[in-house]
């Protein structure tokens, strides 16, 4: 799922068969795209999706992407810097890497927690832990029926608190 910071509103839904998260951004990025006819500005994603070749690629479509620096305790604790650049990477990368070395960018990053993880710990309260169908387009199918449900529930909480100020 993508996720609106502002509303909590689920604005993209995808599902995959792949071992990690690491090739799944950038899709998400062009379904977006696709969607709304813009790609969000920033993209607050976690480790598993922030590969260099992906942040490289989001920043051509315009997307800041702000998501953990790998290893960042243990290279701390090593006396390394991880903010600073390492060999082979791109100025996008070098510039990502001393976002997120500032404390603005670790306060931007703490949005995820309330949007992205907040949506997910809601389909489990809401018993949606595994698919209960086979194959991705049943397995996506389900994924939009979820995202659909939410989004009119989150549309009634929404306007429940503007009709509230």
């Amino acid at each position: 799922f993508s996720t609106d910071t502002s509303s909590g509103v689920i604005v993209g839904v995808d599902v995959s068969n792949h071992g990690s998260d690491a090739e799944e951004f950038l899709p998400m990025l062009n379904q977006l795209q696709a969607r709304y006819d813009q790609t969000p500005a920033e993209g607050l994603v976690d480790g598993g999706f922030a590969t260099k070749e992906t942040i490289d690629a989001a920043a051509k479509q315009g997307c800041v992407v702000y998501a953990p620096v790998k290893d960042e305790k243990k290279q701390q604790a090593a006396g390394k810097n991880p903010f600073e650049k390492k060999r082979g990477d791109t100025p996008t990368v070098t510039a990502w890497r001393e976002r997120m070395g500032t404390a603005a960018a670790k306060l931007v990053y703490k949005l995820r927690a309330q949007t992205a993880e907040w949506v997910n710990a809601f389909a489990r309260n809401r018993g949606f832990y595994t698919m209960p169908v086979r194959g991705l387009e049943k397995c996506r199918t389900i994924a939009v029926l979820y995202a659909v449900t939410h989004n009119l529930l989150q549309g009634a909480k929404l306007r429940a608190e503007a009709d509230m100020s």
